[in-house]
């Protein structure tokens, strides 16, 4: 919650509902793999080419 409110508070406000929700998830994906001690570039590319698989 801290993250988001200081995002808020840099930015003034976030401009729609879902903006706000698309930087809540974006976080919170980023969030996950720093305490999986994954490398985040990496990760996101995997992301984005459709190959990425969590870790079982």
């Amino acid at each position: 919650m801290r993250t988001a409110k200081v995002k808020q508070k840099i930015s003034n406000c976030f401009r729609s509902i879902g903006g706000a929700t698309a930087y809540a998830r974006i976080a919170g994906f980023i969030s996950t793999i720093r305490k999986m001690n994954r490398n985040i570039i990496q990760t996101i590319e995997s992301v984005l080419q459709g190959s990425f698989q969590w870790a079982t």
